[in-house]
């Protein structure tokens, strides 16, 4: 992926979106292959450079919390105050001011995308974001694909991987892929057995 790109990547199962979102995100080695930034193997940068966003089991916010709460930690993730009135504000400028005391669990799936990504980025070096498995809480994907194609718009390098029914459906919208695009699973590094042994290697924090 690119600056200023949206790229789907198809991927099936209930663990394989995290397992191929934290190697490409740098924070599990493949079992084969290598992924690069700038041109160059470097997990470290792509640490620091990519943030992974609401993968299963290892970035995504418990569903019982509130999205005010969420805010608050994603500003002290980003070196920000995370008092009330930074919250509020934060939630004003996401248009999500009125869901501050919901749980983040029931948000609907387009804005629980959108405070997750937009939040993600304000974090310091934060220049790309793999958003992992969108699908999975509902909703109809070209909404959240919309978003990805629009922060993809501002500048950022966005890389969802998600199924193979979201991106049907997807492809079914009058719009189809919008500024976006989809590359085929098979070109990524580790694909051939994504096996899960490394996951341990994975920074448990949201990252």
């Amino acid at each position: 992926m690119h600056s200023g790109t949206a790229v789907f990547v198809e991927a099936e199962t209930a663990q394989r979106p995290t397992v191929l979102g934290l190697i490409v995100s740098g924070r599990m080695k493949p079992d084969s292959g290598e992924v690069a930034i700038d041109d160059a193997p470097d997990a470290r940068a792509l640490r620091r450079r990519v943030a992974l966003v609401d993968a299963p089991d290892v970035s995504e916010p418990h569903g019982d919390v509130l999205l005010a709460d969420v805010v608050a930690e994603e500003l002290m993730f980003a070196g920000r105050f995370g008092g009330p009135v930074a919250v509020r504000q934060e939630l004003e400028r996401l248009g999500l001011r009125e869901f501050a005391r919901m749980p983040i669990g029931n948000l609907a799936p387009e804005a629980r995308v959108r405070a997750l990504c937009e939040l993600a980025l304000q974090r310091p070096g934060v220049e790309g974001l793999v958003l992992v498995s969108p699908d999975r809480h509902g909703g109809a994907p070209e909404g959240w694909w919309r978003i990805a194609c629009e922060l993809a718009d501002d500048g950022a390098a966005v890389l969802v991987i998600a199924g193979q029914a979201a991106r049907a459906a997807i492809a079914a919208h009058p719009e189809g892929w919008g500024t976006g695009e989809v590359m085929p699973l098979r070109e990524w590094p580790g694909e051939q057995s994504p096996g899960v042994a490394g996951a341990n290697d994975a920074e448990e924090e949201r990252a």
